[in-house]
């Protein structure tokens, strides 16, 4: 098969959360099973000048953004067998950020428009694109709309995947015309509580609809995940499936990362306390044996955080240390900095993204903290297994289905179900209880450090999927 990915972000080129960690992985793993693949990301002003260097000019050529010509130079490069492909045009990506601007619904659909133009001039001929999130979800509109007949794209099939549902590109109806170039009479494809809705457009037009976790798919039925689309999701639920993400075992693996204070193994884990006092020393904490929970998150509501904070000084009255990663909603993050304050050799805040500090967080804690409302799957508790640091987690999305309560005989973590601050609690408790009984912690944690949650079984439902849809 020929799969092209298209998203708006890709490790190691440009990524801001969890989508830019699978685009920059996932394609390695299909491709090492004998597939061919190539990704597609916008040429962002934040990729670096040694990463440029290595890019090929393949093309320029003009895209219509509704009744505009834009300029659009096609670049190429290759890493670790992927062929990744760039989207240039300066007035929309030379801006410090990816997201969050006044015209992003423009800049995507020109995003979209470029993605399927530029398969006339690079070579690749696609049997499918695997489109990521809302802004990439105009490509299989567009797609169906004006390009399915067209000589040299009959063949071609769609997927879109939900990362985070949560986002859907939701725009006044008047930007159908002015910026999409999409007629009245569809209007139907993209509408939706009078709104035009991107990711409505995706759900209605692509082949299949993939969810990054199997229980996620299931909840993506009910309105308290859906975030407004379950009455579409419902009338598609037959064309809906949930694959689970993996991570990349070589990037995250603690007997070989640079950034930690000692290698281990699941076989030898005594490294592991090396990666505690060092990281303990670091951020100035006291050096005892109480249990430190790390937390690498966006401070935003869906996230948990309220649990969190409704309940912290309790937890830290009770012994604990938190060693807190992350930056997001302003209420969130002056409470931790107040709590780092008052609880100085206990506590510890850092509200700006430090990829080393978040390897050395999941190496020398003991505990990871997700609580989340919602989880679709959820890259940060299979890094902290990966780690031996025992995720701590509510049964949602992906968390649920990767964490298994140490109340049975094979857990390799802590869960709770009900939205509550009380049942995190007792959760943590549990977790204490058991971290201070040693011979059965360190169980807990090469049972956890054993846990496969490797590309390869991932990468193997995702051909099968993607097959599936090409022979249909």
């Amino acid at each position: 098969m020929n799969i092209l990915f298209a998203a708006s972000e890709a490790v190691p080129y440009a990524a801001s959360g969890g989508l830019g960690d699978v685009i920059g992985s996932l394609p390695k793993a299909i491709a090492e099973r004998g597939h061919n693949c190539a990704v597609v990301i916008p040429l962002y002003e934040s990729i670096s000048e040694e990463m440029r260097v290595h890019m090929d000019f393949v093309a320029n050529i003009t895209v219509d953004v509704s009744w505009r010509k834009q300029y659009c130079g096609i670049l190429k490069s290759k890493k670790n067998g992927i062929t990744y492909y760039f989207i240039d045009n300066e007035y929309y990506f030379k801006r410090e950020g990816m997201y969050g601007f006044y015209d992003d619904c423009e800049r995507f659909v020109f995003f979209a428009r470029a993605v399927l133009e530029m398969l006339k001039h690079i070579g690749f001929k696609p049997d499918i694109i695997s489109c990521n999130d809302w802004q990439t979800a105009l490509i299989p509109v567009y797609y169906r709309l004006y390009y399915k007949y067209q000589q040299g794209y009959d063949k071609l099939k769609t997927a879109f995947t939900i990362h985070n549902i949560e986002y859907q590109g939701k725009y006044g109806m008047e930007v159908l015309n002015e910026l999409m170039g999409i007629p009245p009479y569809n209007a139907g494809l993209l509408e939706y509580d009078g709104y035009i809705n991107m990711l409505k457009g995706a759900i209605e037009t692509a082949d299949r609809i993939i969810t990054v976790s199997p229980t996620y798919a299931k909840e993506l039925l009910d309105p308290w995940y859906a975030h407004g689309l379950d009455r579409i999701l419902v009338t598609k639920q037959e064309h809906m499936t949930g694959i689970l993400n993996g991570i990349d075992m070589d990037m995250y693996n603690p007997e070989i990362d640079p950034y930690i204070a000692c290698n281990y193994s699941k076989n030898d884990v005594s490294g592991k306390d090396m990666c505690k006092k060092a990281l303990l020393s670091e951020l100035n904490l006291s050096d005892d044996d109480s249990a430190v929970i790390g937390i690498v998150s966006r401070m935003v509501k869906h996230k948990g955080i309220d649990l969190i904070r409704c309940v912290f000084e309790q937890i830290v009255a009770d012994g604990m240390k938190f060693v807190i990663l992350g930056s997001g909603e302003r209420i969130y993050e002056e409470f931790f900095v107040e709590m780092a304050r008052r609880y100085p050799d206990r506590v510890s805040v850092t509200t700006q993204f430090n990829p080393e500090l978040a390897r050395k967080i999941y190496s020398g804690s003991d505990m990871f903290l997700m609580p989340s409302q919602s989880e679709p799957c959820g890259l940060a508790q299979l890094i902290a297994m990966r780690y031996g640091t025992i995720p701590v987690v509510r049964k949602t999305g992906g968390l649920k289905d990767t964490v298994r309560d140490n109340g049975g005989v094979d857990g390799n973590g802590y869960t709770f179900l009900t939205y509550n601050a009380d049942d995190m609690l007792d959760a943590l408790y549990r977790a204490k209880a058991d971290y201070d009984n040693k011979p059965k912690w360190n169980e807990l944690v090469q049972r956890a450090m054993s846990c496969d949650y490797s590309w390869e079984k991932s990468a193997k439902a995702y051909i099968d999927m993607f097959q599936k849809i090409i022979s249909e």
